[in-house]
């Protein structure tokens, strides 16, 4: 495979921005085929929920990495990254370009970049910190590695208690910061990437939420949660959208309540998402509302640089 002359473009974004429509449109333009980056998406049993997409627009381009786990399969980031790989020298043999969509940071910088890599710890760290959350609260994990890692703290999703734990684990398993570990020595990878980025005003992108949301209750998503109650406990229903409606079908909250929690995490996780993209300082962004030949001509530039580097 020659290095040069195969592209994958990434399209990221918050969550309800519109990176559905502008991957098929540019999947069209280009030829090409799709693969999904989003790691809620993988899941065949959450449909609604997720915002996969439609059979309708599944039909407009060939699509990868949709409904193709089920919520009992133990499927990770690094999995995906070893897959998505395998797919994409697959495709690159018949196509210059692939585009690759979602919103998941961790699963996008996998296959752009690769993962980080830590030495193994002692399992009975983590279960000592999981005690420690149930007993003490997120809070006293946080505080500690404020401590320990220092840049971690600013940097991870804090209020993510899988998140902070892993990092502590690692602290306390090597003595050195999490932080450390990330970026050395990752393989390089024989494709470029142009990451394209949408984004709008943040009342834009809260007011798309919030009718997303609305639209997805219509469209049966109670129903979607109902009939996946007994596997509530599984991690890939520990989601937005999903976690919401289990306490209202528990009795704990009232059904207006859990959609407007739906809402406001959804709204928190699209500004972590935000966050998470604006790190990388190649990406180009435009605007949701962007015409697509002006992405398509910007694109086009990139790649004769690219050539004529």
């Amino acid at each position: 495979m020659n290095s040069n002359t195969k592209y994958l473009i990434s399209i990221v974004g918050p969550t309800a921005i519109g990176k559905t429509a502008l991957s098929i449109k540019l999947a069209n333009h280009f030829k090409t085929e799709i693969i999904s980056a989003d790691s809620r998406q993988f899941f065949k049993e959450m449909q609604i929920g997720t915002a996969a997409p439609t059979p309708n627009e599944l039909s407009g381009a060939k699509h990868h990495f949709i409904h193709h786990k089920s919520i009992i399969d133990d499927y990770n980031v690094g999995a995906f990254e070893k897959d998505a790989l395998q797919c994409l020298e697959h495709l690159f043999k018949k196509q210059d370009v692939v585009i690759m969509v979602g919103g998941s940071g961790l699963y996008v910088d996998a296959v752009t970049k690769g993962l980080d890599y830590f030495p193994e710890v002692d399992s009975n760290i983590r279960e000592s910190l999981n005690k420690q959350l149930e007993t003490q609260g997120l809070e006293s994990l946080q505080k500690q590695l404020q401590v320990l890692d220092p840049v971690s703290y600013k940097t991870i999703a804090i209020d993510n208690p899988h998140r902070v734990i892993r990092a502590l684990e690692i602290c306390i398993g090597t003595e050195k910061p999490y932080a450390s570990f990330l970026n050395q020595g990752k393989e390089k990878r024989n494709f470029k990437t142009i990451t394209i980025g949408l984004t709008a005003e943040r009342e834009l992108i809260y007011q798309r939420i919030n009718q997303r949301v609305d639209i997805m209750m219509q469209e049966g998503l109670l129903e979607e949660v109902k009939s996946l109650i007994e596997f509530k406990d599984l991690n890939a229903l520990n989601t937005v959208g999903y976690k919401e409606l289990f306490n209202y079908l528990e009795g704990t909250w009232e059904l207006e309540f859990a959609i407007s929690e739906i809402k406001k995490n959804t709204r928190r996780f699209a500004k972590r998402q935000l966050t998470w993209f604006k790190k990388k300082e190649d990406t180009l962004w435009f605007d949701y509302s962007i015409f697509i030949d002006d992405v398509k001509d910007k694109i086009q530039v990139q790649i004769n640089s690219f050539k004529n580097d």
